[in-house]
């Protein structure tokens, strides 16, 4: 297989990333007003179309904002790129060693929020096409690049594409590991909201996805509170009456790597607030990340062990609310689980209100699209690591004949959803060159 990449295209790649990252793409909007999602996801839109007209493509947005794409080449079958350029939150800033999204060069990686997830991969696959492009080679069907502004939160976007637009033969979504993700986990997303509290005040959290790095108290009974906690070994600070606690914030997906500040909040919290939602924390989740106390256990051979991630708790004088993200074995029905977290949660007060479902992915091994890719991979790499799962949630599941591949490396730590979140360039400029040579195959051949 041909190298394809140039210096030339490492150099605008990295110009062009900058730029992505640089806007704070942030969901800031209710989905119903224009545009749906806030201006800056609006702007990261605009300028990777821009971007994408400057490689020679032709693009469309849509109208109320929810999404774009691009498009080359020609015939009757569609090959689709599937990205988003919606970033989670950046969290605790005082944790990063550079500004979130001042997209710095440091030590050899793109640093900023969105780097690894989606904008780094993003940018790989959009210049590996172009090294396509530029070596004069024919495409003999279409490629799309699909942009989506809504992937951290309710996939809106993907909803609006697939209602109005054309759905492609085949494709795939670097938005992943390499090499190919042909199984995803079911996601389930819920709220229980139960009885509020004069008592106590909490507001600890961010994003469903992500498993919470820090949680704060805030009262009279700071104290009380550290003391228990010294006991039970919980890692905290104080500051007069604010204790925080310190976890390791990662994507839920694989929350069992990270440590829920909240979960752990809520162990020393119930010996001094007994209130009915820190009580089901501290009985019914404790430090588990798979489930156990609510469902049993819930594994199966292909995609593995549920994760049950805790990702925000507020309590006021008016309700109480957990946010919770589920990834789910593909062979098991989601509406089993539902069923079982309303009976675990009744008895504390909270009521089960969902946020969002989506079904798992599961393209067979043996079908012509993995076999292809993992040919790419391994004859680029020389790494012969079998086809993934995951608990991760990618548009791949979003359409049919689609995979998740790339553009994370194995041997190379995650930093999703994650603070100095970054990119190595020399692994940028891999994903690129295997981009190129998926493209290649898959449109030109």
């Amino acid at each position: 297989m041909k190298n394809w990449v140039t210096k030339i295209h490492q150099d605008e790649s990295v110009i062009a990333l900058k730029k992505l990252v640089s806007i704070p793409s942030i969901n800031t909007g209710d989905g119903k007003t224009y545009p749906p999602f806030g201006q800056a996801i609006a702007d990261c839109l605009a300028q990777a179309l821009s971007i994408c007209e400057t490689l020679g493509m032709k693009t469309y947005s849509d109208p109320a904002g929810f999404y774009g794409y691009a498009d080359y080449g020609q015939g009757e079958e569609l090959v689709a790129v599937l990205c988003h350029l919606d970033v989670v939150p950046e969290g605790d800033v005082s944790l990063w060693e550079t500004p979130p999204f001042g997209a710095v060069i440091k030590d050899g990686k793109l640093i900023g929020r969105g780097s690894q997830d989606d904008k780094g991969p993003t940018i790989a696959a959009l210049y590996g096409f172009k090294a396509v492009v530029d070596e004069g080679v024919p495409f003999k069907k279409r490629i799309r690049f699909v942009f989506g502004t809504d992937e951290e939160t309710l996939w809106r976007c993907m909803e609006h594409y697939n209602a109005k637009e054309e759905q492609p033969t085949m494709g795939f979504v670097p938005d992943s590991s390499f090499p190919v993700t042909y199984a995803e986990k079911g996601l389930l997303q819920v709220k229980l909201i139960g009885p509020g509290s004069s008592d106590i005040t909490l507001a600890c959290g961010d994003a469903f996805n992500i498993v919470p790095g820090r949680a704060d108290f805030e009262g009279k009974d700071a104290n009380a509170l550290h003391e228990k906690m010294l006991e039970m070994g919980v890692t905290h600070t104080v500051d007069g009456n604010l204790i925080t606690v310190n976890g390791k914030a990662v994507h839920a997906s694989v929350a069992e790597q990270g440590v829920n500040a909240i979960n752990q909040l809520a162990k020393g919290l119930v010996h001094i607030y007994p209130h009915p939602t820190v009580n089901f924390l501290a009985e019914k989740v404790r430090d588990e990340t798979n489930g156990w106390s609510i469902f049993g256990e819930i594994k199966d051979e292909m995609t593995g062990e549920l994760t049950f991630n805790v990702a925000s708790l507020s309590i006021d004088e008016k309700k109480s609310e957990i946010e919770i993200d589920l990834r789910i074995p593909v062979s098991f029905p989601i509406e089993d689980l539902v069923q079982k977290l309303k009976e675990v949660a009744e008895p504390y007060g909270l009521d089960y209100y969902e946020f969002d479902r989506v079904a798992g992915l599961y393209v067979p091994k043996e079908s012509d699209l993995v076999q292809t890719l993992m040919a790419i991979y391994q004859s680029k790499t020389n790494d012969l690591t079998q086809p993934l799962t995951s608990g991760g949630a990618t548009y791949a599941r979003t359409m049919k004949n689609m995979v998740a591949f790339g553009a994370h490396f194995p041997t190379t730590e995650s930093l999703a959803h994650q603070s100095n979140e970054g990119i190595s360039l020399d692994e940028l400029f891999q994903a690129m060159d295997i981009y190129a040579e998926t493209i290649f195959q898959l449109c030109c051949e």
